[in-house]
């Protein structure tokens, strides 16, 4: 069984993060996107909550 100390696998556990990320950087920039997405969604929504509510006719009046 392997038996490693923890300062002997940090520097591997890097090296494998790095790896990773250089082999998959279009899946880490996507998740990054994701994740701007929904903080600023759920800041949105926070702001919203305690905003006064329009009428459906009223935000049609607005879009083309």
């Amino acid at each position: 069984m392997l038996n490693m100390q923890s300062e002997e696998l940090k520097p591997l556990l890097k090296e494998v993060l790095h790896e990773l990320l250089l082999q998959e950087r279009g899946w880490l920039v996507d998740l990054v996107y994701e994740v701007m997405e929904d903080v600023a969604l759920a800041k949105a929504i926070a702001k919203a909550k305690d905003s006064e509510n329009v009428a459906r006719d009223e935000i049609y009046r607005y879009l083309p």
